[in-house]
């Protein structure tokens, strides 16, 4: 969904560096499946950190409707990132590329070469994301998500409750 506020957070909490902290970093071991978390300990260390706080705060909202494959949802739903090697700055230079020359535009530079293909590559990170973890084996609902975290609501193909609630710990 992308809010200005949940963006300079995540910006600030990008500047931190390091993943999360051992007991979390098990947590999310015993959570994912062996293939995904292969997937997920590859992800910048913000980013993983960020994850966990989604996955917990999810896990805390839905109790035990929280499930493996939701939390991996939660976990995993910005894996698709990974491809375009973007840290910090180069993901705000993408997002203000973006708001400029529109996200459609992210095809065509994924195409090119060198930077302008990352930010193409970072701007596709939800596609991107649900073909990674649909080849990772990972549950459907997990993949889903990947591919609509970012979509308007009205484009959800999930449980619209589960949906809201990735979304809104997601944007927090």
């Amino acid at each position: 969904m992308g809010t200005k506020r949940h963006l300079v957070k995540r910006f600030f909490g990008s500047l931190l560096p390091g993943g999360p902290r051992e007991r979390n970093r098990a947590w999310v071991e015993s959570v994912l499946s062996e293939s995904e978390y292969r997937l997920w300990v590859r992800m910048y260390g913000p980013d993983r950190r960020h994850s966990v706080l989604v996955a917990r705060t999810v896990e805390s909202r839905l109790g035990d409707e929280a499930t493996k494959p939701i939390l991996a949802a939660a976990l995993l739903h910005d894996i698709g990132k990974l491809d375009s090697g973007l840290r910090t700055w180069g993901r705000v230079v993408a997002t203000m590329s973006a708001a400029v020359a529109g996200a459609d535009t992210a095809r065509l530079w994924q195409k090119s070469r060198g930077f302008t293909r990352s930010v193409g590559l970072y701007l596709r990170h939800p596609d991107l994301g649900g073909d990674m973890l649909e080849m990772a084996g990972s549950d459907p609902f997990a993949s889903t998500w990947a591919r609509e975290h970012h979509l308007p609501p009205d484009e959800w193909t999930i449980d619209r409750r589960l949906a809201e609630v990735l979304c809104e710990v997601d944007d927090a």
